[in-house]
């Protein structure tokens, strides 16, 4: 298991599990990322990354990339 903001662009990957407090897991899993969901890096730029999950394109900052377990 390994952060999403370690992936690189083109890679796809399982979330496996969403770390941090319950907003925060809360909110990420309004957007998708919840156990079980395929998730694709599309690019990644100054330490932010975007993925596609669930047929969306969600920008992301490092911090809430490294709290996604993959």
């Amino acid at each position: 298991m390994m952060p999403l903001a370690l992936l690189q662009t083109g890679d796809t990957a399982c979330v496996a599990r969403i770390s941090g407090n319950d907003r925060i897991r809360n909110h990420l899993a309004e957007l998708g990322f919840t156990p079980g969901s395929d998730v694709k890096v599309i690019s990644k730029h100054g330490g932010g990354v975007i993925v596609n999950i669930k047929e969306s394109r969600i920008a992301l900052n490092r911090d809430m990339a490294s709290r996604i377990m993959v």
